[in-house]
Parts: C-alpha cells; sequence; structure tokens
C-alpha cells in the first residue's frame, strides 16, 4: 500500500514507522507527512504526542478525532520547506491537506513550524497558507495584437479565439 503522504513509497516503509514508534520522523517534513498520515488513519495519540508540549493545552483531542473520522482524506501536497533537515534544530513546512466533509471537497492550507527537541520533531503551531499571486514571464497579449503563434492574423481572431 502506498502512504497516504503521498509521497510515493510503501507506507511500511514511510510513515508507519513514526507512527508506531519504531523509528522518529527524520525531518520536519517527515513530521508532517506523519501527522497527515495519522489523520488519515485516526491514530490520533500519534498527532497528540507530536504535538510540541509547550502547545498539548490548546489541543482538543475529541475535535481532532471527530474531524479525523468524519472526513475522506484524498491528498497532501508539500508546497515548500524551509530548514528542518537533520541538522536544524526547527523548520517550516507549507501544506495543502485536500479531503471531504460533508459532502464539500475542502484543502487545509498551512504554513506549520516544527521544532527537534531530543532528537524528535514537534508540530509547534501554523498559520493559515496564502495564494502566491500569479506572475506572467511574457507580456499580456490584447485582443487586437497580432497573434503570437505567428499567422499574421489578429490575436482574437486566431488563438484567442
Amino acid at each position: 500500500m502506498d502512504c497516504p503522504c503521498g509521497s510515493g513509497s510503501p507506507f511500511a516503509d514511510c510513515c508507519e514507522p513514526a507512527l508506531t514508534g519504531a523509528r522518529p520522523a527524520p525531518t520536519a517534513e517527515a513530521c508532517m507527512r506523519s501527522r497527515y498520515t495519522a489523520y488519515t488513519q485516526v491514530a490520533m495519540e500519534y498527532v497528540q504526542d507530536t504535538t510540541h508540549p509547550d502547545h498539548r493545552e490548546d489541543y482538543d483531542p475529541d475535535n481532532a478525532r471527530r474531524w479525523a473520522e468524519q472526513a475522506e482524506w484524498h491528498s497532501l501536497e508539500v508546497l515548500s520547506t524551509a530548514d528542518g533537515g537533520s541538522d536544524d534544530d526547527t523548520g517550516t513546512v507549507e501544506f495543502v491537506a485536500a479531503y471531504t466533509l460533508d459532502g464539500k471537497i475542502e484543502h487545509y492550507h498551512e504554513v506549520a513550524q516544527f521544532e527537534r527537541l531530543d532528537g524528535n520533531w514537534f508540530f509547534r503551531e501554523g498559520t493559515a497558507g496564502t495564494r502566491k499571486p500569479v506572475t506572467r514571464e511574457a507580456p499580456k497579449v490584447g485582443r487586437n495584437d497580432p497573434c503570437p503563434c505567428g499567422s499574421g492574423r489578429k490575436y482574437k481572431r486566431c488563438c484567442g479565439a
């Protein structure tokens, strides 16, 4: 079985060792991926155990369990990482988790902060992610400009039709 975290690796080699306690997550990204997988497996003890000790009072295990049980988990996309490697003590992972809840497809976008304590990675806090503005590589082609395909026709009568 492929790992639910979307790494492309088998579950037994990817997140399962972290969830069972056989091997801690080696990076902040691996910790985040294993936490996502824990939600898909409703392994809420792992989610609580990998929440930073200073932030566990804010963790609501009953609400988290309800969310995990009621959601149909689709995918995880890691957008970026900063630090969080084997030689770091802190790291940041930006991700989007897709799921269906109450018949509606949702996308949970977060920038998550992680900290390593005694060799183990912990989720510290997260902030809502924001979409980056789209920037053009080439100048915008107007409706009445010559078509960039080289046909000699106006864009609106050629590729813009």
